[in-house]
């Protein structure tokens, strides 16, 4: 029976799984654009549990360890046939040598559409499958038989299309817990917000405990990204103001739902002082790692004291917590503007994520996204961004009833730390793109 697929747990153990996919798995997790540990090597390897869906398909989640203090999860939906036809040869784990599955072809199945679409099937009837559980909102009838597509080239987790009416997440770096992606948009629903499109089924694991594994929601047929959209502006010269000012306006109403649904805190004078010497720490930290920081250090210090010693009363609360232009969709048919991906940054834990922040952080991240879309033409086009920014803090203002704008010390200090998160993270991976941050850290160094 194993030459041809598992069947249940009973027939492979975890253990005797992994003595078969162990090799594989070495060498193609590093090669996945959603494996967090790149350069580190993979020091040990572990079943932390292990799902038949259906026959010849294995939900997994693995653990990976790099060091003594350094292990992540991941989960992956693995399929086993005898030999792959051409349409999967792509999809390729590999060929396990030894143990249960030796000689077989293991492979990534959400290529596949048979188990892409078998997936959908469990996402439409509720129930559970070993320690998963598919659960829906109750008022969707989602139907079945919609034909599955996977989209390409997202970074952190993996997409599925179904017949252009869903889409299907599943997080394949696991935090264990409830994710905000999950968490946030059925909360926001809730209370009524149209910004963001609401769940309609989605799965988790209750091994070691519970934590969300995949989310399905509308798919806004017809939607164009805000990145997209503001790279044709910049090409073709057209203005981008109106739309930047209606994206304002959407951020602002989900800012709204957001604290109605989620309590504010206000945040006292010793928050913004441990606030601001987080920034210093992160700025010091950064410049260490990437020298063409050093000039600017003195003065962009000198940026979060002035946050630290300010007033207000601006009240911290759940925001988005990674809001650019990638994660907003302008939908043609319907003329308006929709956010999504509130998972946050994959990087940071997940209490991180969760925690309450200044609205102003969401606003800096659309301010910083601005910048690097009038960067990517040449020559560059600040004037372009200028326009763009100010009328995107002029819609927010327009609905929120305060302007980001006028609260300089808090913008500045916010727009910075993204920078300078951005200025470490492109010396790192995009060295060609260092000078994007790098600029802006040099006019916000002159701002005080």
């Amino acid at each position: 029976m194993l030459k041809t697929a598992p069947h249940t747990d009973a027939d492979v153990s975890p253990p005797l799984l992994l003595a078969s996919l162990a090799g594989p798995l070495r060498e193609w997790l590093p090669r996945q654009r959603w494996f967090a540990a790149k350069g580190w090597p993979i020091a040990d390897l572990s079943v932390v549990s292990m799902t038949e869906l259906h026959p010849g398909c294995l939900h997994l989640l693995i653990r990976t360890s790099h060091s003594a203090t350094s292990a992540h999860c991941y989960q992956l939906v693995v399929g086993i046939r005898e030999e792959l036809p051409p349409r999967l040869r792509h999809a390729l784990i590999g060929r396990p040598r030894t143990g249960p599955l030796a000689g077989l072809s293991v492979y990534d199945a959400l290529v596949d559409p048979r188990s892409a679409g078998l997936l959908l099937e469990r996402l439409r009837t509720p129930g559970e499958a070993g320690p998963l559980r598919f659960e829906g909102d109750g008022r969707t009838a989602v139907p079945s038989g919609l034909a599955p597509r996977l989209l390409e080239g997202e970074q952190s987790n993996t997409s599925l299309v179904y017949g252009d009416r869903y889409i299907l997440k599943l997080f394949r770096r696991i935090q264990y817990g409830t994710n905000p992606d999950l968490e946030v948009p059925w909360a926001l629903a809730g209370a009524g917000c149209a910004r963001v499109p609401a769940p309609v089924a989605w799965f988790w694991t209750t091994q070691p405990r519970r934590t969300t594994l995949g989310v399905l929601q509308p798919f806004l047929r017809g939607a164009t990204d805000g990145w997209t959209l503001a790279l044709r502006s910049l090409a073709s010269g057209e203005d981008f103001t109106a739309e930047s000012y209606e994206l304002g306006r959407a951020t602002a109403e989900v800012h709204l739902a957001l604290a109605q649904v989620f309590p504010p805190t206000a945040l006292e004078h010793s928050g913004r002082s441990r606030l601001a010497a987080a920034m210093t720490g992160r700025l010091e930290a950064a410049a260490q790692q990437v020298p063409a920081l050093v000039p600017y250090v003195s003065r962009l210090r000198a940026a979060y004291d002035a946050f630290a010693a300010g007033a207000g009363d601006r009240p911290d609360q759940r925001v988005h917590g990674d809001l650019h232009l990638g994660q907003v969709l302008r939908a043609g048919d319907l003329e308006r503007w929709f956010v999504i991906d509130f998972e946050g940054e994959p990087a940071r834990p997940l209490v991180e994520r969760k925690r309450v922040e200044a609205p102003v952080r969401d606003v800096a991240g659309m301010l910083r996204s601005f910048d690097y879309a009038a960067h990517s033409e040449r020559p560059w086009q600040p004037q372009w961004a200028r326009r763009c920014r100010d009328a995107y803090c002029a819609g927010y203002a327009a609905v929120a009833a305060w302007d980001p704008r006028e609260e300089a010390a808090l913008l500045r200090a916010h727009e910075t730390d993204r920078a300078v998160y951005e200025a470490l993270y492109e010396a790192r991976h995009r060295p060609d793109w260092l000078p994007v941050p790098l600029a802006a850290l040099a006019r916000l160094a002159e701002d005080g």
